[in-house]
């Protein structure tokens, strides 16, 4: 079996790895929005992956936040309302 006559010095040992440099990095296209994104990754931008929602967004996030809000406010709306007419009610009944 070989073996090496002579230490190899750290140059020479490191010079071997030297030329293997960096390869640049696929980037492909997200199949929803197009938005550049590396391969086999959910895009950030839309949340699909393989053409399947996966990932909720900021903007729907967002979105679902506004609907919420706006329930809750013609809730709060329809509460006042008839809070108003029973206050008008009421008001009826004792000037009578």
């Amino acid at each position: 079996m070989p073996v090496p006559k002579r230490k190899l010095s750290r140059k020479r040992r490191d010079q071997r790895s030297a030329n293997k440099g960096i390869k640049p990095k696929a980037i492909t296209g997200c199949q929803t929005c197009q938005a550049p994104l590396m391969p086999h990754q959910v895009c950030k931008a839309c949340g699909y992956y393989k053409g399947r929602k996966i990932l909720r967004t900021k903007t729907d996030r967002m979105y679902a936040r506004g609907q919420a809000r706006e329930a809750q406010a013609s809730r709060m709306r329809s509460l006042q309302q008839e809070a108003e007419s029973a206050e008008k009610a009421a008001s009826s009944h004792e000037q009578k």
